[in-house]
C-alpha cells in the first residue's frame, strides 16, 4: 500500500528559505553515458540523488562489472534511462533484454530503434512492434553513416544516437525531419559533448558528428532547473517569498532554466547572488495569454497547476509529448483540475484553462498515476487549500527525493498516511 502525504500551511503565507537542490537529473543521466563511453576518461561532479540516475548509475557499473552475455537490464519507470541504453547497448559487445514496467512497456520506442536498426544495429520487439522490452545483440556493425529522424516526438532518442555517435566506426550524421521538439535538451547533449572533446556540425536539419577519441575532463552537474520550478510555484501562490537556491547558474544548459522568464508574469523574480539566485515576490503581470512549453515540456503542470490556482485563462501550445511521458498527463491534469473547478481544454493542439468555475475545497485528494511531476505540481496547492492529500508520495524520488524535507523546511506541514 504506498504511502499518501497530507501538505497543509498554517499561519501567513510569508515564505522564507534555502533550499539545495539535487543534480539535475537531465544532465546527470547525460553525463553517466558519456562518462561509460569515454571508458573511465570523463568524470562526474554534483551526481544527482534522482533514482532514475540511481538506477541508470546502478545498471552501468553492473554492465561493466559483469560479463554482460544474456543479460536482462531493468530500468523500472526510468524513461530517459531506457532510450539512452536502447542505443548505448547497442554498441556494446552481449546479448541484452531491456525491459521495465509495464507501463514502460506502452511507451514508444520504436524511432529511436528503427534508427538504430538502419545504422546496422541488431534490435528485435519481444512483446508489441515498436515498444519495450527489446532484445539487443552488440556490437553493431555500422552500415550507414546517416540516419532520418523526426524531430517532432523525444529528444532522447535524438540525444540517444548523438551521444553514441563519435564511437561509431564511420561517426552518424542526424538528419531531423519536422520541427524539432524539445531544443535546449539536445543542445545540452551537445554542450556537454563538447566539454569532453567532441566536436559536432548543426547546418540546417543535419547534425554530424565524426569518429572521436574522448578527452580526460570533468561534467559538473548544476542543479535541476525542473526541481526549481516548484519553488517558483510556492513563491507565486505565497503572500510574500524570498527563496534562496544555491548554485544554479545564470548561463544554464538546462531548457527548464527558462521558469526564469516565464514566472515573471506570475510574480515571482529572479536575482542572482554570490551563491546562486534568489526568488523574490513581485506585481503579476500577464503581457501573453498563449505560452509555448515545446521546449521545455517537463515545466508544463507546474505551470498550469500554478495558472489554474491564481484564476488565469492561459493557453499553452507544445504539450503534445505530455501524452506518452510516465502518464498521459494531459489526460491527468484535466482529470486533477477539475476538482478545483477548472477546466483544461484541447482545440486543435492549443489547450486552454478555463477558471470560472474555480473553488478552494477544505480537503483535496489529489491522485499521482504514478507520476512524480503530478505530486510536485499539486503540492503547493497547499498554500490555498487547507489539506492537500497526494497518493504515493514515494514517486517524488524519481527526480527529487528530498521535496517532502524541503517543503518542511520551508514551514509546509507533511504527514505520511
Amino acid at each position: 500500500m504506498s504511502k499518501h502525504a497530507v501538505v497543509s500551511f498554517n499561519g501567513n503565507k510569508h515564505i522564507n528559505t534555502e533550499i539545495t537542490l539535487t543534480g539535475s537529473k537531465s544532465e546527470c543521466n547525460r553525463a553517466l553515458i558519456i562518462s561509460s563511453l569515454s571508458k573511465g576518461l570523463v568524470d562526474i561532479d554534483n551526481m544527482s540523488n534522482a533514482a532514475d540516475t540511481v538506477t541508470l548509475n546502478r545498471i552501468l557499473n553492473n554492465i561493466s562489472q559483469n560479463d554482460p552475455h544474456q543479460q536482462t537490464v531493468d530500468v523500472g519507470p526510468a524513461g530517459t534511462a531506457m532510450r539512452f541504453l536502447t542505443a548505448y547497448l547497442s554498441t556494446l559487445p552481449g546479448n541484452f533484454i531491456l525491459t521495465g514496467t509495464e507501463r514502460m512497456k506502452q511507451r514508444p520506442i520504436g524511432i529511436l530503434a528503427e534508427a538504430l536498426k538502419s545504422i546496422g544495429a541488431s534490435l528485435s520487439y519481444l512483446e508489441q512492434d515498436g515498444y519495450p522490452p527489446i532484445a539487443i545483440i552488440g556490437p553493431l556493425q555500422q552500415q550507414m553513416d546517416s540516419v532520418k529522424i523526426k524531430g517532432d516526438i523525444s529528444s532522447q532518442y535524438i540525444s540517444a544516437l548523438l551521444m553514441i555517435a563519435p564511437t561509431l566506426t564511420q561517426g552518424l550524421t542526424l538528419e531531423i525531419e519536422g520541427e524539432l521538439t524539445s531544443l535546449p535538451y539536445v543542445k545540452m547533449t551537445l554542450d556537454m559533448l563538447e566539454e569532453t572533446g567532441i566536436k559536432h556540425s548543426w547546418n540546417g536539419n543535419s547534425i554530424t558528428i565524426k569518429p572521436q577519441q574522448f578527452k580526460a575532463s570533468t561534467l559538473a552537474v548544476e542543479p535541476d532547473w525542473s526541481a526549481a520550478s516548484y519553488w517558483y510555484s510556492i513563491a507565486a501562490l505565497s503572500d510574500k517569498a524570498t527563496i534562496e537556491l544555491p548554485y544554479l547558474k545564470d548561463k544554464s544548459l538546462q531548457g527548464d532554466s527558462r521558469i526564469r522568464k516565464i514566472m515573471e508574469a506570475f510574480g515571482v523574480n529572479t536575482n542572482k547572488t554570490s551563491k546562486g539566485i534568489v526568488l523574490t515576490s513581485a506585481e503579476k503581470s500577464f503581457d501573453d495569454q498563449v505560452l509555448d512549453l515545446k521546449d521545455c515540456p517537463d515545466l508544463a503542470q507546474t505551470i498550469i497547476v500554478c495558472a489554474a490556482a491564481i484564476g488565469k485563462n492561459l493557453s499553452f501550445t507544445g504539450l503534445e509529448t505530455l501524452k506518452i511521458k510516465e502518464t498521459d498527463r494531459v489526460k491527468a491534469l484535466q482529470n486533477e483540475l477539475s476538482k478545483i473547478g477548472v477546466a483544461l481544454k484541447e482545440d486543435n493542439l492549443i489547450y486552454t484553462l478555463n477558471c470560472d468555475g474555480l473553488h478552494f475545497p477544505e480537503k483535496v485528494t489529489f491522485e499521482t498515476y504514478e507520476d512524480h511531476r503530478m505530486a510536485m505540481a499539486f503540492a503547493p496547492l497547499s498554500l490555498m487549500i487547507k489539506e492537500v492529500e497526494l497518493e504515493d508520495m514515494n514517486v517524488v524520488e524519481k527526480s527529487y527525493p528530498d521535496f517532502w524535507k524541503d517543503l518542511e523546511k520551508a514551514g509546509f506541514t507533511v504527514k505520511e498516511i
